[in-house]
Protein backbone atom coordinates (compact mmCIF):
# COMPACT_ATOMS: atom_id res chain seq x y z
CA UNK A 1 0.00 0.00 0.00
CA UNK A 2 2.39 2.77 -1.27
CA UNK A 3 2.06 6.00 0.31
CA UNK A 4 -0.79 4.73 2.80
CA UNK A 5 -0.09 6.29 6.26
CA UNK A 6 0.31 2.80 9.19
CA UNK A 7 -3.20 2.03 10.32
CA UNK A 8 -2.54 1.71 14.45
CA UNK A 9 -5.22 -0.68 15.65
CA UNK A 10 -6.55 -1.03 19.42
CA UNK A 11 -5.70 -4.07 21.03
CA UNK A 12 -9.02 -5.04 21.74
CA UNK A 13 -9.53 -5.51 17.86
CA UNK A 14 -6.91 -7.42 17.11
CA UNK A 15 -8.57 -10.75 17.26
CA UNK A 16 -10.92 -9.29 14.03
CA UNK A 17 -7.89 -9.08 12.10
CA UNK A 18 -7.70 -13.15 10.84
CA UNK A 19 -10.67 -14.18 8.17
CA UNK A 20 -14.10 -15.09 9.72
CA UNK A 21 -17.18 -16.01 8.17
CA UNK A 22 -18.56 -13.46 11.16
CA UNK A 23 -17.27 -10.36 12.76
CA UNK A 24 -18.60 -8.75 15.79
CA UNK A 25 -17.34 -5.56 17.85
CA UNK A 26 -19.79 -4.68 20.49
CA UNK A 27 -19.74 -2.11 23.67
CA UNK A 28 -20.61 1.26 24.62
CA UNK A 29 -20.06 4.78 23.00
CA UNK A 30 -16.49 6.40 22.53
CA UNK A 31 -14.64 2.61 21.82
CA UNK A 32 -13.86 3.07 18.03
CA UNK A 33 -15.69 0.12 16.70
CA UNK A 34 -16.73 2.12 13.57
CA UNK A 35 -13.84 3.88 13.49
CA UNK A 36 -11.97 0.10 13.52
CA UNK A 37 -14.39 -1.23 11.10
CA UNK A 38 -13.97 1.61 8.54
CA UNK A 39 -10.06 1.36 8.51
CA UNK A 40 -10.66 -2.34 8.10
CA UNK A 41 -12.44 -1.94 5.06
CA UNK A 42 -10.65 1.11 3.36
CA UNK A 43 -7.53 -1.74 3.59
CA UNK A 44 -9.22 -4.19 2.12
CA UNK A 45 -10.62 -2.51 -0.93
CA UNK A 46 -6.89 -1.11 -1.45
CA UNK A 47 -5.21 -4.65 -0.76
CA UNK A 48 -7.84 -6.60 -3.20
CA UNK A 49 -10.72 -6.48 -5.18
CA UNK A 50 -13.64 -5.76 -2.70
CA UNK A 51 -17.20 -5.09 -3.25
CA UNK A 52 -18.78 -4.58 -0.40
CA UNK A 53 -22.40 -3.02 0.93
CA UNK A 54 -22.27 -0.92 4.12
CA UNK A 55 -26.06 -1.51 5.55
CA UNK A 56 -28.40 -0.10 8.36
CA UNK A 57 -32.00 -1.41 9.25
CA UNK A 58 -33.22 2.09 7.95
CA UNK A 59 -31.45 4.79 5.53
CA UNK A 60 -33.62 7.18 3.77
CA UNK A 61 -30.22 9.45 2.97
CA UNK A 62 -26.57 8.72 2.91
CA UNK A 63 -25.89 11.26 5.69
CA UNK A 64 -27.55 7.86 8.02
CA UNK A 65 -24.69 5.75 6.10
CA UNK A 66 -20.82 5.75 7.24
CA UNK A 67 -19.66 7.00 3.78
CA UNK A 68 -18.87 10.19 5.39
CA UNK A 69 -16.83 8.07 7.69
CA UNK A 70 -14.67 6.32 4.76
CA UNK A 71 -14.11 9.49 3.24
CA UNK A 72 -12.55 10.87 6.50
CA UNK A 73 -10.57 7.16 6.73
CA UNK A 74 -9.29 7.59 2.90
CA UNK A 75 -8.45 11.06 3.64
CA UNK A 76 -6.65 10.28 6.95
CA UNK A 77 -4.88 7.35 5.53
CA UNK A 78 -3.54 8.78 2.27
CA UNK A 79 -5.21 6.56 0.27
CA UNK A 80 -7.02 8.95 -1.78
CA UNK A 81 -5.28 7.45 -4.77
CA UNK A 82 -7.03 4.51 -4.57
CA UNK A 83 -9.92 5.41 -4.56
CA UNK A 84 -12.89 7.46 -6.28
CA UNK A 85 -15.44 9.01 -4.17
CA UNK A 86 -18.89 9.23 -6.33
CA UNK A 87 -22.15 10.33 -4.49
CA UNK A 88 -24.05 7.31 -3.74
CA UNK A 89 -21.07 4.94 -3.92
CA UNK A 90 -17.02 4.64 -3.96
CA UNK A 91 -15.25 2.51 -6.07
CA UNK A 92 -11.49 1.43 -5.62
CA UNK A 93 -9.43 1.34 -8.39
CA UNK A 94 -8.67 -2.26 -8.27
CA UNK A 95 -12.20 -2.47 -9.65
CA UNK A 96 -14.26 -2.93 -6.32
CA UNK A 97 -17.26 -0.94 -5.35
CA UNK A 98 -18.83 0.02 -1.26
CA UNK A 99 -22.31 1.06 -1.46
CA UNK A 100 -24.53 1.91 0.89
CA UNK A 101 -28.20 0.68 1.55
CA UNK A 102 -31.26 0.50 4.18
CA UNK A 103 -32.41 -3.10 4.35
CA UNK A 104 -36.04 -1.77 4.81
CA UNK A 105 -35.76 -0.93 1.32
CA UNK A 106 -35.72 -4.90 0.48
CA UNK A 107 -37.33 -7.70 -0.25
CA UNK A 108 -36.34 -11.49 -0.96
CA UNK A 109 -36.24 -10.91 -4.81
CA UNK A 110 -34.37 -7.39 -4.24
CA UNK A 111 -31.86 -8.76 -1.67
CA UNK A 112 -30.58 -11.06 -4.71
CA UNK A 113 -28.38 -8.18 -6.13
CA UNK A 114 -26.38 -8.38 -3.32
CA UNK A 115 -25.14 -12.28 -3.74
CA UNK A 116 -21.39 -11.57 -5.26
CA UNK A 117 -20.35 -9.24 -2.63
CA UNK A 118 -17.63 -9.71 -0.52
CA UNK A 119 -18.38 -7.98 2.70
CA UNK A 120 -21.30 -6.62 4.26
CA UNK A 121 -21.25 -3.94 7.38
CA UNK A 122 -24.16 -3.61 9.10
CA UNK A 123 -23.48 -0.91 11.67
CA UNK A 124 -26.08 0.27 14.55
CA UNK A 125 -26.58 -3.77 14.50
CA UNK A 126 -28.94 -3.84 17.69
CA UNK A 127 -31.57 -2.09 15.64
CA UNK A 128 -31.21 -5.21 13.03
CA UNK A 129 -34.63 -6.89 12.66
CA UNK A 130 -35.17 -10.45 12.65
CA UNK A 131 -36.69 -10.23 9.08
CA UNK A 132 -33.12 -8.14 8.02
CA UNK A 133 -31.06 -10.58 9.15
CA UNK A 134 -32.73 -13.84 8.09
CA UNK A 135 -32.36 -11.76 4.44
CA UNK A 136 -29.09 -10.68 4.69
CA UNK A 137 -27.47 -13.67 6.04
CA UNK A 138 -27.88 -16.47 3.53
CA UNK A 139 -27.64 -13.66 0.53
CA UNK A 140 -23.61 -12.79 1.47
CA UNK A 141 -22.68 -16.03 -0.12
CA UNK A 142 -19.61 -15.81 -1.99
CA UNK A 143 -16.37 -18.34 -0.89
CA UNK A 144 -14.58 -16.15 1.69
CA UNK A 145 -17.87 -13.51 1.76
CA UNK A 146 -18.07 -12.00 5.44
CA UNK A 147 -20.30 -10.05 7.86
CA UNK A 148 -19.63 -7.71 9.46
CA UNK A 149 -21.50 -6.22 12.97
CA UNK A 150 -20.99 -3.14 15.23
CA UNK A 151 -23.30 -2.18 17.89
CA UNK A 152 -24.26 -0.70 20.98
CA UNK A 153 -26.15 -3.01 22.87
CA UNK A 154 -29.43 -2.53 24.21
CA UNK A 155 -31.26 -5.56 25.33
CA UNK A 156 -30.10 -9.50 25.34
CA UNK A 157 -33.24 -10.03 23.08
CA UNK A 158 -32.21 -8.26 20.25
CA UNK A 159 -31.85 -10.67 17.38
CA UNK A 160 -28.06 -9.86 16.77
CA UNK A 161 -27.34 -10.53 20.15
CA UNK A 162 -29.44 -13.77 20.34
CA UNK A 163 -27.23 -14.77 17.08
CA UNK A 164 -23.64 -13.51 17.95
CA UNK A 165 -23.28 -13.58 21.92
CA UNK A 166 -26.09 -16.74 22.49
CA UNK A 167 -25.30 -19.72 23.83
CA UNK A 168 -24.36 -21.31 20.41
CA UNK A 169 -23.18 -18.69 18.10
CA UNK A 170 -22.51 -19.66 14.40
CA UNK A 171 -19.52 -21.15 13.56
CA UNK A 172 -16.10 -19.27 12.50
CA UNK A 173 -16.86 -15.85 14.41
CA UNK A 174 -14.79 -13.70 16.05
CA UNK A 175 -16.88 -11.34 18.45
CA UNK A 176 -14.80 -8.68 20.67
CA UNK A 177 -16.27 -6.47 23.15
CA UNK A 178 -14.52 -2.90 23.47
CA UNK A 179 -15.09 0.04 25.06
CA UNK A 180 -13.95 3.57 25.62
CA UNK A 181 -11.16 2.60 27.87
CA UNK A 182 -9.72 0.86 24.59
CA UNK A 183 -9.29 3.55 22.78
CA UNK A 184 -6.44 5.82 23.02
CA UNK A 185 -7.78 8.26 20.92
CA UNK A 186 -11.01 8.82 23.17
CA UNK A 187 -11.93 12.87 22.35
CA UNK A 188 -12.01 15.02 25.56
CA UNK A 189 -15.13 16.33 25.07
CA UNK A 190 -16.18 12.66 25.17
CA UNK A 191 -14.36 11.90 28.51
CA UNK A 192 -15.88 14.83 30.19
CA UNK A 193 -19.28 13.37 29.14
CA UNK A 194 -18.32 9.66 30.23
CA UNK A 195 -16.78 10.82 33.55
CA UNK A 196 -20.07 12.99 34.40
CA UNK A 197 -22.45 10.14 33.69
CA UNK A 198 -19.88 7.87 35.77
CA UNK A 199 -20.22 10.09 38.47
CA UNK A 200 -23.74 11.02 38.63
CA UNK A 201 -25.57 7.91 37.17
CA UNK A 202 -23.99 4.87 37.45
CA UNK A 203 -27.09 2.74 35.27
CA UNK A 204 -26.65 5.06 32.60
CA UNK A 205 -22.75 5.00 32.55
CA UNK A 206 -22.75 1.41 32.46
CA UNK A 207 -25.57 1.02 29.90
CA UNK A 208 -24.02 4.20 27.35
CA UNK A 209 -20.37 4.10 28.18
CA UNK A 210 -19.50 0.19 29.10
CA UNK A 211 -22.58 -1.73 26.77
CA UNK A 212 -24.06 -3.23 29.16
CA UNK A 213 -27.89 -4.52 28.82
CA UNK A 214 -30.48 -1.88 29.52
CA UNK A 215 -32.11 -2.88 33.10
CA UNK A 216 -35.42 -2.81 34.58
CA UNK A 217 -36.71 -1.56 31.14
CA UNK A 218 -40.65 -2.23 32.66
CA UNK A 219 -39.72 1.32 34.53
CA UNK A 220 -39.21 3.32 31.36
CA UNK A 221 -41.10 6.09 30.79
CA UNK A 222 -41.25 6.26 26.88
CA UNK A 223 -41.74 3.84 25.01
CA UNK A 224 -43.78 5.96 21.87
CA UNK A 225 -40.30 6.72 20.32
CA UNK A 226 -37.99 6.06 17.64
CA UNK A 227 -34.81 7.57 15.77
CA UNK A 228 -35.45 8.83 12.05
CA UNK A 229 -33.53 11.10 9.82
CA UNK A 230 -35.80 14.13 9.03
CA UNK A 231 -35.40 17.74 7.31
CA UNK A 232 -38.94 20.30 8.57
CA UNK A 233 -40.27 22.05 5.94
CA UNK A 234 -40.32 25.92 5.74
CA UNK A 235 -43.13 27.46 7.65
CA UNK A 236 -42.47 24.99 10.30
CA UNK A 237 -42.94 26.04 13.94
CA UNK A 238 -40.24 25.66 15.93
CA UNK A 239 -40.49 24.69 19.85
CA UNK A 240 -37.29 25.40 22.06
CA UNK A 241 -36.71 25.05 25.60
CA UNK A 242 -33.64 25.18 27.82
CA UNK A 243 -32.62 23.89 30.68
CA UNK A 244 -29.80 25.27 33.22
CA UNK A 245 -26.64 23.50 34.44
CA UNK A 246 -24.35 23.73 37.28
CA UNK A 247 -20.37 23.16 37.45
CA UNK A 248 -21.17 19.47 36.46
CA UNK A 249 -24.44 19.00 35.28
CA UNK A 250 -25.14 20.13 32.17
CA UNK A 251 -26.63 23.16 30.02
CA UNK A 252 -29.46 22.24 27.35
CA UNK A 253 -31.16 23.91 24.52
CA UNK A 254 -33.66 21.45 22.32
CA UNK A 255 -35.69 21.68 19.67
CA UNK A 256 -38.91 20.67 18.41
CA UNK A 257 -42.07 21.12 16.34
CA UNK A 258 -45.56 19.57 16.78
CA UNK A 259 -47.54 17.98 13.85
CA UNK A 260 -50.80 16.19 14.59
CA UNK A 261 -49.96 13.49 16.97
CA UNK A 262 -46.18 13.85 15.92
CA UNK A 263 -43.37 15.52 17.79
CA UNK A 264 -40.16 16.19 15.84
CA UNK A 265 -36.99 16.89 17.75
CA UNK A 266 -34.18 18.17 15.20
CA UNK A 267 -31.60 19.76 17.13
CA UNK A 268 -30.08 19.54 20.56
CA UNK A 269 -27.13 21.99 22.18
CA UNK A 270 -26.13 19.88 25.29
CA UNK A 271 -22.98 20.78 27.55
CA UNK A 272 -21.67 19.89 30.86
CA UNK A 273 -19.74 22.85 32.92
CA UNK A 274 -20.72 25.08 30.80
CA UNK A 275 -19.99 28.75 32.34
CA UNK A 276 -22.74 31.58 32.20
CA UNK A 277 -20.90 33.43 29.51
CA UNK A 278 -20.50 30.69 27.11
CA UNK A 279 -24.32 29.72 27.18
CA UNK A 280 -24.51 31.85 24.04
CA UNK A 281 -22.49 30.58 21.65
CA UNK A 282 -23.82 26.91 23.01
CA UNK A 283 -27.35 27.84 22.33
CA UNK A 284 -26.26 29.44 18.36
CA UNK A 285 -25.18 25.74 17.58
CA UNK A 286 -29.06 25.14 17.44
CA UNK A 287 -29.99 27.02 14.01
CA UNK A 288 -32.10 30.17 14.45
CA UNK A 289 -32.18 29.75 18.29
CA UNK A 290 -32.03 33.76 18.47
CA UNK A 291 -35.13 34.00 16.39
CA UNK A 292 -37.27 31.83 18.50
CA UNK A 293 -38.85 32.20 21.76
CA UNK A 294 -37.15 29.62 24.31
CA UNK A 295 -38.84 28.94 27.69
CA UNK A 296 -36.41 28.15 30.11
CA UNK A 297 -36.15 26.71 33.75
CA UNK A 298 -37.48 29.47 35.87
CA UNK A 299 -34.93 28.47 38.98
CA UNK A 300 -32.31 30.88 37.36
CA UNK A 301 -33.58 34.04 36.60
CA UNK A 302 -30.43 35.51 36.57
CA UNK A 303 -29.34 33.24 33.93
CA UNK A 304 -32.49 34.29 31.98
CA UNK A 305 -31.76 37.52 32.61
CA UNK A 306 -27.98 37.17 31.31
CA UNK A 307 -29.14 35.63 28.12
CA UNK A 308 -31.78 38.35 26.78
CA UNK A 309 -29.38 40.87 26.78
CA UNK A 310 -26.75 38.54 25.05
CA UNK A 311 -28.59 37.84 22.07
CA UNK A 312 -31.78 35.89 23.24
CA UNK A 313 -34.12 38.71 23.98
CA UNK A 314 -37.46 36.04 23.43
CA UNK A 315 -36.52 33.88 26.14
CA UNK A 316 -39.11 33.65 28.85
CA UNK A 317 -39.60 31.42 32.53
CA UNK A 318 -41.25 28.37 32.44
CA UNK A 319 -44.93 28.29 34.90
CA UNK A 320 -44.19 25.55 37.33
CA UNK A 321 -46.90 24.81 39.36
CA UNK A 322 -48.37 21.57 41.04
CA UNK A 323 -47.44 18.65 38.89
CA UNK A 324 -46.32 20.45 36.39
CA UNK A 325 -43.61 17.51 35.92
CA UNK A 326 -46.02 14.95 35.59
CA UNK A 327 -48.33 16.88 33.92
CA UNK A 328 -45.75 17.53 31.08
CA UNK A 329 -44.35 14.06 30.94
CA UNK A 330 -47.92 12.80 30.31
CA UNK A 331 -48.37 15.52 27.25
CA UNK A 332 -45.00 13.92 25.78
CA UNK A 333 -46.59 10.66 26.02
CA UNK A 334 -49.44 11.37 24.15
CA UNK A 335 -47.19 11.99 20.96
CA UNK A 336 -44.90 9.44 18.83
CA UNK A 337 -41.76 11.28 18.94
CA UNK A 338 -39.45 11.13 16.35
CA UNK A 339 -35.55 12.00 17.31
CA UNK A 340 -33.24 12.74 14.71
CA UNK A 341 -30.19 10.77 14.63
CA UNK A 342 -27.75 13.68 15.51
CA UNK A 343 -29.90 14.49 18.83
CA UNK A 344 -27.76 11.80 20.99
CA UNK A 345 -28.40 12.85 24.76
CA UNK A 346 -32.14 13.63 23.70
CA UNK A 347 -31.85 9.57 22.50
CA UNK A 348 -29.86 8.64 25.75
CA UNK A 349 -32.56 10.30 27.86
CA UNK A 350 -35.64 8.40 26.30
CA UNK A 351 -33.58 5.01 26.59
CA UNK A 352 -32.96 5.40 30.60
CA UNK A 353 -35.72 8.10 32.00
CA UNK A 354 -37.08 5.76 34.16
CA UNK A 355 -39.62 5.44 37.02
CA UNK A 356 -38.57 4.58 40.25
CA UNK A 357 -38.79 0.91 41.53
CA UNK A 358 -39.20 0.10 45.55
CA UNK A 359 -35.76 -1.11 46.66
CA UNK A 360 -37.36 -3.68 48.87
CA UNK A 361 -39.80 -5.55 45.96
CA UNK A 362 -38.18 -4.38 43.14
CA UNK A 363 -41.77 -3.14 42.01
CA UNK A 364 -42.13 0.13 39.51
CA UNK A 365 -43.69 2.88 41.62
CA UNK A 366 -44.99 6.03 39.97
CA UNK A 367 -42.67 8.28 41.18
CA UNK A 368 -40.34 9.72 38.32
CA UNK A 369 -36.77 9.66 39.48
CA UNK A 370 -34.91 12.84 39.12
CA UNK A 371 -32.21 11.68 36.65
CA UNK A 372 -31.49 11.69 33.45
CA UNK A 373 -33.76 14.54 32.52
CA UNK A 374 -32.12 17.08 31.31
CA UNK A 375 -33.02 17.27 27.74
CA UNK A 376 -36.63 15.76 29.04
CA UNK A 377 -37.05 19.14 31.18
CA UNK A 378 -36.17 21.17 28.14
CA UNK A 379 -38.79 18.92 25.90
CA UNK A 380 -41.62 19.46 28.59
CA UNK A 381 -40.50 23.92 28.87
CA UNK A 382 -40.52 23.71 24.65
CA UNK A 383 -43.80 22.29 24.75
CA UNK A 384 -45.35 23.96 27.71
CA UNK A 385 -46.94 26.68 26.08
CA UNK A 386 -48.96 23.95 23.40
CA UNK A 387 -49.99 21.42 26.87
CA UNK A 388 -51.46 24.49 28.22
CA UNK A 389 -53.22 25.50 25.03
CA UNK A 390 -54.29 22.25 24.43
CA UNK A 391 -55.46 21.08 27.85
CA UNK A 392 -59.29 21.19 27.75
CA UNK A 393 -59.40 20.94 23.80
CA UNK A 394 -57.48 18.36 21.91
CA UNK A 395 -55.61 16.65 25.03
CA UNK A 396 -56.03 16.03 28.35
CA UNK A 397 -54.28 14.11 30.86
CA UNK A 398 -54.75 10.29 30.17
CA UNK A 399 -56.85 8.39 33.03
CA UNK A 400 -54.89 5.76 33.80
CA UNK A 401 -56.89 2.25 35.25
CA UNK A 402 -54.41 -0.82 35.55
CA UNK A 403 -52.60 -0.91 33.00
CA UNK A 404 -54.63 1.28 30.18
CA UNK A 405 -54.71 4.61 29.43
CA UNK A 406 -58.35 6.04 29.05
CA UNK A 407 -57.97 9.27 26.48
Amino acid sequence: MQGVRRIETPRAFVPLLVPARYKGAHGGRGSGKSHFFGELLIERSIIEKTDAVCVREIQRSLDQSVKKLLEGKIEALNAGAYFEVQDAKIKSTNGGLIIFQGMQNHTADSVKSLEGYDVAWVEEAQSFSQYSLDLLRPTIRKPGSELWFSWNPSKSTDPIDLLLRGDEPPPDSVVVQANYKDNPWLPDVLREEMEYDRKRDPEKYAHIWLGEYQRNSNARVFRNWKIEEFERPKGTIHRLGADWGFSIDPSVLVRCDIEGHRLYVDYEAYRVGCEINNLPDLFLSVPDAEMWPITADSARPETISYMQKHGFPKMTAAVKGAKSLEEGVEFLRSFEIIVHPRCTHTIDELTMYSYKTDPLTGVVVPILEDKNNHVIDSLRYACEGARRTLRGKEWTKPLKVQNRYIV
